[in-house]
């Protein structure tokens, strides 16, 4: 059932659905998730068995505000908080030392917790509603199947999902992918998963460049979206250049079927069976519409897609990221 998120008696409604231990789709402004209240341990055992995901895989918990953090994590390290300060509300999720005995279906048993305050208007709107009920913070992976494509409207999460989960429809996401992820546990900023923020947004808000997981790879805590494979369609996605691709739609000929082609560089195929959609050359819109072409693309049947492969730029991190893993 998707409910108008903007209407005061969805946000009522949607409160009081967390507070009874139920599921929500959840709007933010990176991609649709599956929302119960963090602290309810069966709740959230509905959100693994929903996804089909391993249990040991932590969420992200979502609060109103940075007071929300005190409720999950004992400790804020002042680089940290200074990533609050200056991205929160946002897309930045920061992995902090979890209270003992809270959350702990939701961080897979780790003593560590994910927490985002999310920018969207209508999470923002569920998320106080929900405080004043004694729900202090929700856990919502993206609400599709476990590896799937990430959900970018209500409608997405309605097909993936059911129609007998209630869904607020706060509209398409603005982001589209999902947050940046910093490992605050440590000591020193470590970037986990690359998103909207980028590192050089990172290090001069906090005055420390982040490393890479790879240049501290003892002890890095499991976090959401860090599987090798994972954001998959059904079609298998292939990566090249440019000229691969093209020279590959020459090799195929007017004979090509189920292929369709993702690319920021204009392409010609001889056939009328394959699908040419145009790649936005700003990250930021690429990003925006990555998923829901994806989707999009599953849709109309596809077996193949080729992607150009995006640029090694700091900016087009996050579209990479999410795209190496959709083909791995």
């Amino acid at each position: 059932m998707i409910l108008d998120g903007a209407l005061p008696d969805s946000i009522a409604t949607a409160a009081q659905a967390l507070r009874s231990g139920a599921l929500l789709g959840l709007p933010t402004e990176t991609v649709y998730g599956l929302a119960a209240d963090a602290s309810n341990d069966a709740a959230v055992a509905k959100i693994f068995a929903a996804k089909g995901r391993p249990a040991d895989h932590p969420l992200i918990v979502h609060v109103a505000d940075a007071a929300g953090i005190a409720h999950f994590a004992r400790e804020v390290p002042a680089f940290a908080q200074a990533l609050v300060d200056a991205f929160w509300p946002g897309p930045l999720t920061l992995i902090l030392p979890r209270l003992p005995g809270v959350a702990a279906a939701a961080t897979g048993g780790q003593d560590s917790v994910g927490m985002r305050c999310p920018a969207h208007p209508v999470a923002q709107a569920v998320l106080r509603a929900a405080a004043t009920l004694g729900v202090w913070g929700v856990a919502a992976p993206s609400a599709n199947r476990f590896g799937r494509v990430s959900p970018t409207t209500a409608q997405h999460v309605q097909e993936e999902l059911g129609a007998e989960l209630l869904v607020l429809d706060g509209g398409p996401c603005a982001v589209g992918i999902e947050s940046t992820i910093i490992d605050c546990t440590r000591g020193v900023p470590v970037l986990l998963r690359p998103g909207a923020i980028s590192r050089a947004q990172i290090a001069a808000a906090c005055g420390v460049p982040p490393l890479s997981k790879e240049d501290l790879p003892e002890h890095t805590p499991r976090a959401s979206g860090t599987l090798v494979s994972h954001y998959a369609p059904q079609a298998k996605v292939r990566l090249m250049d440019a000229q691969a691709l093209q020279a590959g739609l020459e090799v195929l000929g007017a004979d090509a079927t189920h292929l369709a082609v993702y690319a920021r560089a204009p392409m010609r195929s001889a056939s009328s069976a394959v699908l040419l959609r145009h790649m936005p050359h700003d990250p930021a819109a690429a990003a925006q519409e990555l998923f829901a072409t994806l989707r999009s693309l599953d849709d109309a049947g596809v077996r193949l897609i080729w992607i150009e492969t995006p640029p090694d730029t700091p900016d087009w991190e996050g579209v990479r990221d999410r795209l190496q893993r959709a083909a791995a």
